[in-house]
C-alpha cells in the first residue's frame, strides 16, 4: 500500500488514498503502521475516501487503533495530501469528518501547498455534549483531585473533547503522568485530550499536549484551538493568538461569532509502500 508520511508542527501521520483501493481493517492498519519500532511510526493514520455530498472524506484513526472524530493538525496534512495527489483540484474545499464538515483554504505556490487554514467551527461548552460528568451549564474552572492535589481545569468540545489546564511554568509539569491520569479519569465517559497552557501574554501561549489514544504528541491542532477558546472565555487571551506547541507554531483566531480559524503548515516527511 502506498503511503505518505507528513507532520503538522511535529504531530505526525501516515496518509493513504482510499478513493480507489478499499482498506478493510482500519484499526489493525493504524496499530501496525503507527508502531515506531516495527512499523513506520506516527501519531495516527488518515485515509482519503470519496464523499457523496462534499469534496472529500477524511477517516482518522489514532495510533492505538481507536477511531477519532477529527484532528486539527491532521486535517492540514490531509488537505495538502489530497491536493498534491490530485484528488482535489481547487484551493477551497469542504472536508467531511465525523466532527462535521470543515471548510479549508489552501495557499498554493508552484503546485505545492504552503499554508492551510481551517474553519474549525465553534466550541461546545455543554457538559452532556462534551461529554463530562459535572454540574452547571459549562465545564469551566472545575476542580479535580489527583495525587492529593487539586487541579483547576476547563473542558470543551472542539471536534473532540479537550481539557485545558493553565500553569505558571509548563516545564515543571509532569505532562505524561498527569496527562494519562486525567485522560482516563472517570468523569470523562469518552476520555479526554489534555492540554497544559502557559500564557506568555494575551497574544501568545505555549501548549503541551497529552492526546487521547496517542499519548504525548508534539502538537495538537484541536488542542491549540481549545486552549485559545477557553483562554478567551476566561479573559486570559485575545481573539487572535499565536500558539507555540512543542513541535511548531500554529495561529488561532476567533471571529465575532466565535468561529475558530486555525492556520499552519503541513510538511511531507517521506513516501513509500507498506508491505506488512
Amino acid at each position: 500500500m502506498e503511503f505518505i508520511k507528513m507532520h503538522g508542527a511535529g504531530n505526525d501521520f501516515i496518509l493513504f488514498d482510499g478513493t480507489k483501493e478499499k482498506i478493510i481493517d482500519y484499526e489493525r492498519l493504524a496499530k501496525d503502521v503507527c508502531e515506531r519500532h516495527f512499523g513506520i511510526g506516527a501519531d495516527g493514520i488518515m485515509v482519503a475516501e470519496n464523499s457523496e455530498d462534499y469534496d472529500i472524506k477524511m477517516v482518522y484513526y489514532n495510533s492505538d487503533g481507536s477511531l477519532g472524530e477529527m484532528c486539527g493538525n491532521g486535517i492540514r496534512c490531509f488537505s495538502k495530501f489530497v491536493y498534491e495527489k490530485g484528488l482535489i483540484k481547487k484551493n477551497e474545499i469542504e472536508v467531511e469528518t465525523l466532527a462535521g464538515v470543515k471548510k479549508v483554504w489552501l495557499e498554493v505556490k508552484n503546485h505545492e501547498v504552503q499554508w492551510v487554514k481551517v474553519n474549525m467551527g465553534k466550541a461546545i461548552f455543554s457538559p452532556k455534549d462534551i461529554p463530562i460528568l459535572c454540574d452547571g451549564e459549562n465545564a469551566l474552572e472545575k476542580s479535580l483531585h489527583i495525587d492529593d492535589k487539586t487541579i483547576i481545569f476547563s473542558t470543551v468540545l472542539v471536534g473532540v473533547p479537550h481539557t485545558i489546564i493553565f500553569v505558571e511554568d509548563i516545564k515543571k509539569i509532569d505532562i505524561n503522568r498527569l496527562g494519562e491520569k486525567i485522560e482516563k479519569h472517570s468523569i470523562f465517559p469518552k476520555k479526554t485530550n489534555v492540554n497544559f497552557v502557559e500564557v506568555k501574554d494575551k497574544d501568545f501561549i505555549h501548549v503541551y499536549t497529552w492526546e487521547r489514544g496517542a499519548g504525548r504528541t508534539l502538537a495538537c491542532g484541536t488542542g491549540c484551538c481549545s486552549s485559545v477558546v477557553v483562554g478567551h472565555a476566561l479573559g486570559k487571551l485575545n481573539k487572535k493568538v499565536k500558539v507555540q506547541a512543542e513541535g511548531g507554531l500554529i495561529e488561532v483566531e476567533l471571529n465575532d461569532n466565535l468561529d475558530i480559524f486555525m492556520k499552519g503548515e503541513a510538511q511531507k516527511i517521506c513516501t513509500g509502500n507498506f508491505e506488512k
